[in-house]
């Protein structure tokens, strides 16, 4: 459909659709950076959807059964931002669309979760919004069967582009929905073929259609320049049974007479000559970011339709018990239950008492089969290795298109997609999602673990077979740079514990926590307990703390994590025998001992004795430990890896690599003379 048509036919739609357009313009222009040919392309597209189908309240954008709406293709931010502040959320004004990609502003160069209201997830990393998508879609569902449709009914839409689909996560996503039949999940499908470096045929041959129909969703192609043929499509994908992709199939940069349908209109600006030339083949006569107040009107009529729908869904929930609504709102916001507390302490005064020697892996199970049945919220997962991560427990049954109270998913070997699924869970609310791999495949999550930390969502990630005590599987699977890796993300709480007492303590904090994810790096091999006094105190929260002191003389300290603790108690009662006091100072979490007041972290590492650090890992960030925080570069020293481990088992790799309790006190002996 050319201008001319589309003008004449739709005039409503038409300046809807070239007010994005011009915004989107206009502010990549200003900032000199930007990608303003999405916008232009998508803008009929997010017209028809707003206007016509979304279920959204800009002046309640907090409604929890709200229509999500997510921008996978983040590059094109503008036409989300021009959408908010033209439907009318208070916080995206004129202002901050003048001042696109700058210093301070809620309009960031790429969606960033927390910046606006109306900004669902942070995307830009390609692929990552429609995975966060499919856990939206997962949440609705979950929450759905716990409350009702009275409460929880609506639908997650997505914007995807060429290059979200070549990303390998969108595989993932696509293939975890259509097993899951999300039909409250609908993708809209940027089609306009062209990608940074020129055609998309430049890289890429995937028949799409196929692709998805392979995976279980339906395929529903329009115009996405025609408003009739976008509200056919849209309406038709409301009524499916699986997820549904919309081909839209849109020109990049559409109506710029020179870089329409090219890469030049994918990630620069259009330069004020083009700008020109493109607004007057719109018959747009207005200046930079002035939209005409009809128009505005028109918009602010569409960001207040759902008014009336929210205000029936309130009475609905005024309609309930006291008790169901504070339920219902308590687990929307994220809150942890007032039982959680004392049933963690009650945990931990049974494991002091009868002392278990188990796996870690196996006290989180422990400590998830009496948090399960008190958090209704908890939606549990693995990438193919439930009975290696012991993630599930007896009550959780499984989520599935026939049990959507099912509290376990099984995402198959698709851990990136696990990760970014549980994202979108965390973000959407009403869900506490933990999900377990091997700590190696931290690698493959690696992507969406970042945002988790850039976002400040609380996605629990169950990280087992976490050092070479793993064994016979070998290098391949045995985590040497991992634990520096997660530990060097900011806002990422990295337990390390030594036994099923630090274990309760570290989920009681990342059950609780608001804003930050947390890594639960997990062992294969049996830990005897380590914490046989009782404390209602959880000192995993001071991140570190002595658990064995010195007697006589304090001459050595020595700091471990996990598994290695034990190695150093050992340590500490060779020392002890030769007559050097020795305290032993357990590490959890390094960020939580980071967060202690000075005065603290002085009492745990004083200055003066020796300090040896015993991690099965790289040597990468113990130096912070061992020489400051009032330590000496000559008093400091490691018992660890310093490469790749090796196939035997576990008791043959210490001794070989050297973690040995007699290791460390020669470590000690050697700083001492």
């Amino acid at each position: 459909m050319d201008i001319t048509a589309l003008r004449s036919a739709h005039p409503t739609h038409w300046n809807r659709a070239t007010a994005l357009r011009v915004l989107a313009m206009d502010a990549v222009e200003a900032a000199n950076s930007g990608h303003p040919g999405m916008p232009m392309g998508m803008a009929d597209v997010a017209a028809v959807l707003f206007a016509n189908h979304l279920k959204f309240d800009a002046s309640n954008p907090d409604w929890p059964d709200r229509d999500r709406f997510i921008l996978s293709a983040g590059h094109g931010s503008m036409l989300l931002y021009g959408l908010l502040h033209l439907t009318g959320y208070a916080d995206m004004t004129l202002d901050q669309i003048k001042n696109f990609r700058q210093w301070g502003a809620r309009t960031a160069g790429h969606p960033e979760y927390g910046h606006a209201k109306g900004i669902e997830t942070t995307t830009g990393p390609l692929g990552q919004g429609i995975a966060n998508a499919v856990g939206f879609a997962i949440a609705e569902q979950s929450l759905q069967a716990r409350f009702g449709k009275a409460l929880v009914d609506h639908r997650t839409w997505v914007i995807v582009g060429d290059g979200c689909l070549m990303e390998g996560i969108s595989q993932e996503a696509i293939g975890l929905a259509g097993k899951q039949q999300l039909s409250n999940l609908i993708v809209l499908w940027d089609n306009n073929q062209i990608s940074i470096d020129g055609a998309v045929s430049l890289s890429d041959i995937t028949d799409q259609h196929k692709r998805f129909e392979a995976s279980g969703w339906q395929v529903i192609a329009c115009d996405g320049h025609d408003p009739v043929d976008i509200d056919r499509a849209l309406t038709a994908a409301k009524a499916a049974d699986r997820p549904v992709l919309v081909d839209c199939a849109t020109v990049i940069g559409f109506g710029s007479p020179a870089k329409s349908g090219t890469s030049g209109a994918h990630g620069s600006p259009l330069g004020k000559d083009e700008i020109a030339a493109t607004r007057a083949a719109y018959g747009w006569t207005h200046a930079a970011f002035d939209i005409p107040a009809d128009i505005r009107a028109d918009w602010a009529a569409i960001g207040a339709r759902g008014a009336t729908d929210r205000a029936a869904w309130e009475n609905r929930l005024a309609s309930l018990s006291p008790g169901k609504q504070a339920e219902f709102t308590r687990q929307i916001k994220g809150e942890a239950p007032k039982k959680l507390a004392a049933t963690i302490r009650a945990l931990k005064k049974q494991i002091s008492d009868s002392a278990p020697k188990v796996a870690t892996r196996r006290s989180s199970e422990m400590v998830l089969e009496v948090l399960n049945p008190i958090l209704p919220e908890t939606l549990g997962g693995s990438a193919d290795l439930t009975g290696s991560n012991n993630t599930r427990t007896p009550d959780l049954g499984m989520f599935t298109p026939d049990n959507r109270k099912g509290r376990y998913i099984h995402y198959g070997i698709r851990e990136h997609g696990m990760a970014a699924a549980m994202n979108g869970m965390a973000l959407h609310g009403g869900v506490r999602p933990y999900g377990g791999t091997f700590m190696c495949f931290t690698d493959y999550a690696r992507g969406a673990m970042r945002l988790s930390a850039l976002m400040g969502v609380p996605v629990t990630y169950v990280m087992t077979h976490d050092s070479i005590g793993l064994g016979e599987d070998g290098p391949t699977h045995q985590p040497v740079e991992h634990l520096a890796i997660s530990r060097a993300t900011p806002n990422t709480w990295v337990f390390r514990p030594a036994d099923t007492v630090e274990t309760a303590e570290a989920w009681e904090l990342a059950l609780t926590a608001t804003r930050t994810p947390s890594v639960l790096s997990l062992t294969r091999q049996n830990l005897p307990t380590l914490r046989t006094t009782h404390t209602n105190k959880n000192l995993t929260a001071q991140g570190a703390y002595v658990l064995a002191e010195a007697v006589g003389k304090r001459q050595a300290i020595l700091m471990a994590t996990g598994s290695e603790v034990e190695i150093a108690l050992a340590a500490h009662d060779i020392l002890q025998e030769g007559h050097i006091g020795t305290r032993v100072v357990s590490m959890p979490c390094w960020e939580l001992f980071e967060a202690q007041p000075e005065d603290y972290r002085r009492k745990v590492l004083p200055a003066g004795p020796v300090r040896v650090g015993v991690e099965a890992a790289a040597r990468f960030g113990w130096d912070k430990w061992l020489f400051s925080e009032r330590g000496r570069r000559d008093k400091g020293d490691f018992v660890g890896m310093d490469g790749f481990g090796a196939s035997a088992p576990a008791p043959r790799l210490y001794q070989e690599f050297g973690i040995t309790a007699e290791a460390v006190a020669e470590k000690v002996r050697a700083l001492l003379a």
